[in-house]
């Protein structure tokens, strides 16, 4: 089953639902910003997409800056403020098993698929 993070206000995210639904797989969305991940989540979704936590977040978010986060601050902390404020998290990621993408190009999600 393929499980998206999804933000229905993002193009990319829509655009990668989209290619999820034209693939004909079963598939969840999630809208993360009604449902939250929570931080067990947050560090989860870090080990499959296997990148560093800043790179599954939006510094350029006018809210990362609010809060007084920077790109060289712990992954620790940075997770609990994206567990804290969702909107910090990249969109869309999708899940299938225990492996994820960034929907960034959307194209990027056929590697699940």
């Amino acid at each position: 089953m393929i499980t998206i993070w999804h933000n229905p206000r993002c193009s990319k995210s829509r655009q990668t639902l989209a290619l999820i639904e034209a693939a004909g797989l079963p598939h969840m969305v999630r809208k993360y910003l009604e449902d939250a991940p929570n931080l067990a989540e947050l560090e989860k979704a870090q080990v499959a997409l296997g990148v560093a936590v800043i790179d599954m977040l939006r510094p350029s978010e006018k809210l990362f800056k609010e809060l007084g986060l920077t790109r060289t601050d712990s992954g620790a902390s940075l997770l609990s403020a994206a567990a804290q404020n969702p909107i910090l998290i990249e969109r869309p990621i999708v899940f299938s098993g225990n492996r994820a993408v960034i929907g960034r190009p959307p194209e990027a999600v056929e590697a699940l698929l």
